[in-house]
């Protein structure tokens, strides 16, 4: 009876989430479109390499992952290295043997559990690589939000191929490169994402503001087009989907060619394959295992990167497998080599909006994988409808929240040793690139570590009492980030019905990563069936600025 009376509930839950992970599948997948298209301009790889790859990461990421939250696709962060290895092979078909043994070798660090890498990355550094992506985002959407689309979306290096700068580029809108209907389109969409909070009978709705302000887009490219002249958003301003009119065109034959990486398809596009295949005859290559190791670890080191700040700003506090993640990417990326992908990683951006929306499950990422699918092979002439200027105001808004004023002031009242590594790492990546810059931050955290860090930092001491098993962690007096990962270790090992207690009584210092992590586990200690209490230490009540 009992069971039969909480079924209509459990349903009903489910029936919930679906819809939550249908409308945030959706909504990725308007984002990731145009971006999927950018990078592989920005790469100078074929249009259809970067569709595959989201494709890929949609589809057969999603479904390996043990992520609720990450999105994959293909990377802004790996646009130069791409471009770079291309030339020095000379084909992309001997380039895709490279990103199929890249995928590979990730498997193998997967294996072996090459995810623990993502505990030593210090909490202030992955912040500032948030703060820093939401800075860039800022900086790039707003040529965009103005109808300045010479530069693809997804173009996220300082330094562009057009030989301007993400600042210069921006100045430019000043000297008359804007398009008016766009930037009108851009204004209305945008009131809207500031509006729909705000306005009770809206934020009460299941419908979400950023698939509204798609609508509203296509809405005014087609009033504008009646009204024509100069405020007609023409293709140059919107999304701009390659078309397939058959199934000839997948495959490439003597007479085609993979669909090529230009900004505007024609008839000819239209009859060139999106599929392409590897080059195995550069097995013998020794460009290509070095393209492979360079992509590989690039690859993995920006999805243990992203994976850590997606799980930051997540509020429900999910925990992403990182080797698993490993796993599921190297088998993304062993078969885009295979049929015509560039490189798959997980995507702060992408993923950052999944969580907006209100994701519930790895299910959005799998329907917005679907959604690809379905844009290319049936509704991508109503796609091309969409106003790059109505994407890039919920990309501006995302941005916004990635970069909140509340997260630099929550730093900076935490004192130098959290905030300098912070801001190093924003500035480091706004100005060169994802990798260089959390190394730069890295190092930067690494000098205040090797000053005020012991040798020992945790000092485990055991007994056993009438109420259970009773675990005693005395933390020395000075402790890093560097002991998260023994830390973990000791704390995963913890069986319920044990008691520990965090003993700080002699400490001097911990750094805030440490204890955030403290806090969290004596959090979640109750549902584990453990009693966790600290002595001598003040935790934080919740996650600095990111909630």
């Amino acid at each position: 009876m009992g069971q039969e009376l909480n079924t209509p509930s459990v349903e009903l839950s489910k029936s919930n989430k679906l819809q939550k992970d249908f409308v945030a599948g959706l909504v990725v997948f308007l984002v990731a479109l145009p971006l999927c298209l950018g990078i592989a301009l920005a790469s100078d790889a074929p249009l259809a390499s970067g569709l595959l790859a989201g494709i890929i990461g949609g589809l057969v990421v999603g479904s390996i992952s043990g992520s609720s939250t990450s999105v994959s696709g293909p990377a802004a962060g790996l646009t130069a290295i791409v471009s770079a290895q291309i030339a020095a092979m000379g084909s992309f078909e001997a380039f895709l043997t490279a990103v199929f043994l890249a995928g590979i070798i990730q498997i193998g660090m997967g294996l072996l559990k090459a995810g623990t890498l993502s505990a030593f990355f210090p909490s202030s550094v992955i912040k500032g690589l948030l703060a820093a992506i939401g800075t860039i985002l800022i900086l790039k959407q707003i040529p965009h939000f103005f109808g300045d689309d010479l530069n693809p979306e997804g173009e996220m290096s300082f330094l562009q191929p057009d030989k301007q700068n993400t600042f210069s580029e921006i100045l430019t809108i000043f000297q008359g490169n804007f398009h008016q209907g766009a930037l009108l389109t851009g204004v209305i969409c945008i009131s809207i994402l500031i509006a729909w909070p705000r306005i009770k009978a809206l934020s009460k709705t299941p419908f979400p503001p950023a698939l509204a302000v798609v609508l509203i887009g296509v809405a005014m490219n087609l009033f504008l087009g009646g009204i024509g002249g100069s405020w007609e958003i023409d293709e140059s301003h919107r999304v701009n989907v390659p078309m397939i009119e058959s199934m000839a065109d997948l495959f490439p034959t003597e007479d085609t060619t993979p669909v090529p990486a230009i900004e505007e398809s024609t008839e000819a596009d239209k009859k060139m394959a999106w599929f392409a295949f590897p080059e195995f005859s550069a097995f013998g290559s020794l460009q290509v295992y070095i393209a492979a190791i360079t992509i590989a670890i690039v690859a993995s080191l920006e999805t243990l990167l992203n994976l850590e700040a997606v799980d930051k700003i997540d509020p429900k506090k999910r925990h992403s497998p990182a080797s698993r993640e490993l796993i599921a990417q190297g088998i993304g990326n062993s078969l885009g080599g295979l049929i015509g992908s560039l490189p798959v990683t997980s995507v702060i951006i992408r993923s950052s909006v999944n969580i907006n929306v209100g994701v519930e499950t790895k299910r959005a990422t799998i329907i917005h994988g679907i959604f690809l699918v379905l844009s290319v092979g049936f509704f991508a002439k109503y796609l091309n409808y969409i106003p790059l200027s109505s994407l890039a105001a919920i990309l501006l808004v995302t941005g916004y929240k990635l970069a909140n004023p509340k997260l630099f002031r929550s730093l900076w009242e935490m004192g130098l040793r959290q905030f300098l590594p912070f801001f190093v790492t924003l500035l480091a990546i706004v100005f060169t690139d994802l990798l260089v810059g959390v190394i730069i931050g890295m190092c930067v955290g690494l000098i205040f570590i090797l000053v005020s860090t012991a040798t020992n930092p945790l000092r485990l001491t055991e007994e056993d009492s009438e109420s259970g098993r009773i675990i005693r962690l005395n933390l020395a007096q000075h402790v890093s980030f560097l002991s998260r990962y023994n830390m973990k270790k000791i704390l995963d090992s913890i069986k319920p019905n044990s008691t520990i207690i965090f003993d700080g009584t002699t400490n001097e210092f911990i750094d805030e990563d440490t204890l955030e992590m403290i806090a969290s586990y004596i959090n979640e200690s109750e549902d584990k069936g453990i009693t966790a209490s600290a002595e001598g230490l003040e935790l934080p009540e919740e996650s600095a600025g990111l909630h």
